[in-house]
């Protein structure tokens, strides 16, 4: 009616936002919230596995202030003017003992500094044993070791011969699946989570997968059928986003180099020598060819309004 009309004309002409409460900063807010609590599909959000570190570090750095313990950096080999120290792992060809390390340390951290035991039935290793020896009643009571969750990350890297950046990958599976499904990874649990982000990120990154099958020859107690029913779980959970950004993945790599660094986990050190020299750029430049093309390619495949400010104009003949 008329009346209605007119009075929500007045009720809208006569209310205004806050100057606080912006429809613009709601909808960054919202979008910084998202990048919070998603660090495995956004490179700007911070790593879960870093921020539980934090704390065993800061612990660690004010006890042996206070005894006065040396932090072991004494030992660190620094370059100078005349020689060059360099590891041999990089974010394109990461160091495969020295990644593993790192990678089970995250995992440690998850565990000791879990948040609560949420987990789910697919991947309690009670109900689904990965070995045919008991489980004991007390199993989810005692946190692994990090030597221990090495031990078992390591045997199925080397068995099925896997790459370091397969164990990247692995890391961000596994940290997408806890923030997905709003899960923790703990005692009663880990391994078969692990295993099946292993199992995952291997085929999604390695070119010559390793079938299911060929797991079950490695961890001789589990059969296809369960190794398959984890794997539909885990893609299910994960919303099928297998995708990686090189922006994620490079950020999981330096945070992983940082996570070793505050936990002395050094990588092994060399002076650059000549040919070292070389064959570093010679990778440099054939990664830059390899991107001019790329770049040419998709360039010729379309051009959007972007592109049309570099395309030079030709003059009009009139005739």
């Amino acid at each position: 009616s008329h009346a209605s009309i007119e009075k929500w004309w007045q009720l809208r002409t006569t209310w205004r936002r806050p100057p606080f409460l912006k429809q613009e900063d709601t909808r960054l807010n919202l979008k910084d919230l998202a990048l919070e609590s998603n660090p495995s599909d956004h490179p700007r959000a911070s790593t879960i596995f870093l921020s539980k570190s934090q704390t065993d570090v800061r612990e660690k750095r004010k006890s042996n202030h206070i005894n006065h313990v040396s932090p072991g950096q004494l030992t660190k080999k620094y370059s100078s003017c005349s020689t060059i120290f360099i590891d041999d792992s990089t974010v394109s060809q990461p160091n495969l003992r020295s990644t593993i390390k790192c990678v089970t340390l995250a995992i440690f951290y998850h565990i000791k500094n879990r948040d609560s035991d949420r987990s789910l039935d697919i991947f309690d290793e009670k109900s689904h044993p990965l070995t045919r020896e008991e489980v004991p009643d007390d199993y989810y009571k005692h946190d692994p070791d990090h030597k221990h969750i090495y031990r078992f990350v390591r045997t199925l890297f080397s068995a099925a011969q896997l790459t370091a950046e397969c164990a990247i990958v692995t890391l961000v599976y596994l940290e997408r699946l806890l923030t997905y499904a709003e899960i923790d990874i703990c005692p009663s649990n880990w391994k078969r989570i692990v295993l099946g982000a292993i199992l995952l990120a291997s085929k999604v990154w390695d070119d010559q997968a390793v079938w299911n099958v060929d797991y079950c020859q490695i961890l001789k107690d589990i059969t296809v059928e369960d190794m398959n029913e984890m794997e539909r779980h885990f893609l299910e959970l994960l919303q099928f986003n297998i995708n990686v950004p090189a922006s994620v993945y490079a950020k999981y790599y330096f945070d992983l180099r940082s996570l070793a660094d505050d936990n002395n986990l050094s990588f092994l050190l060399e002076p650059l020598s000549k040919e070292r020299a070389q064959k570093l750029e010679a990778i440099s430049r054939l990664c830059e060819d390899k991107y001019k093309d790329l770049s040419k390619a998709a360039m010729r495949r379309s051009f959007s309004a972007d592109n049309l400010v570099g395309i030079r104009r030709s003059n009009a003949i009139l005739s």
